[in-house]
């Protein structure tokens, strides 16, 4: 399994945490609008499946939840709705957490926001029931290190779901992905966002994430049990499940 992203230039774990936090703070006020544009809407049907399958604890009583690497604050909001209950965020990018505060309180749902590293949470040991996190995972710079953490601060029978792009298993559903990503989205992006390095990254970053069957061993490997996963929209995402 690769250990962790890799965006070109960077040759260490902090020049690469460093250049994504970068990355995603230049995109940042533009980047719920290209995620809808890019995705046809899809995405939002994403996270609506995640909220949904993970419904039974989060409205377990007095159940602590957290989505980790919420960026703008969409799956958060999406889970504190459900709950009809104050959910978490963190993010280690301060402009996508301006971002997320402005919509929670635009909404007026309670959203408490904190600005921490995946790898490092300021958090004690078992002290969260349900870890969120979409499309955040596969931008850390140490998977097994960013897996690690999140096991610890869950506590016994917690669960965590990682909502990540995949690779369709279909070949010719992955060709026409994969034309997408490589030339139409760096293209469209890069022009709406003003940013085509950040562009060029994510679509990359995908490429080089471990396919859904790796990174559920890899959570096994972490501690995690009754891991598993389903796919999504012909397997371009994957939505992995585990408990501690």
């Amino acid at each position: 399994m690769i250990q962790g992203t890799t965006p070109a230039g960077a040759q260490t774990e902090q020049q690469a945490s460093s250049w994504v936090r970068g990355m995603f703070g230049r995109i940042a006020p533009r980047y719920d609008f290209l995620n809808h544009l890019l995705s046809f809407n899809v995405d939002r049907y994403w996270r609506n499946h995640t909220v949904n399958r993970v419904e039974a604890l989060l409205r377990r009583p007095g159940a602590r939840v957290l989505d980790l690497c919420c960026g703008t604050g969409d799956l958060m909001l999406a889970l504190a709705a459900s709950r009809g209950g104050a959910v978490m965020g963190s993010d280690f990018c301060h402009p996508m957490l301006l971002e997320a505060n402005r919509k929670s309180n635009l909404r007026r749902i309670d959203a408490p926001l904190f600005e921490a590293d995946g790898l490092c949470l300021p958090l004690r040991d078992g002290s969260l029931d349900l870890i969120t996190i979409a499309f955040g995972f596969r931008n850390f710079v140490n998977y097994r290190a960013g897996l690690d953490e999140m096991f610890r601060v869950l506590r016994k029978g917690g669960l965590l779901a990682i909502l990540e792009f995949s690779q369709p298993p279909n070949p010719l559903l992955a060709a026409t992905y994969n034309f997408y990503s490589k030339t139409i989205l760096p293209r469209l992006g890069g022009l709406i966002s003003g940013s085509s390095d950040a562009y060029t990254y994510l679509p990359e970053s995908v490429r080089k994430f471990p396919q859904a069957p790796e990174l559920a061993a890899e959570m096994r490997a972490a501690g995690f049990s009754k891991v598993s996963f389903e796919r999504l929209t012909g397997g371009i995402v994957a939505l992995h499940l585990a408990t501690v």
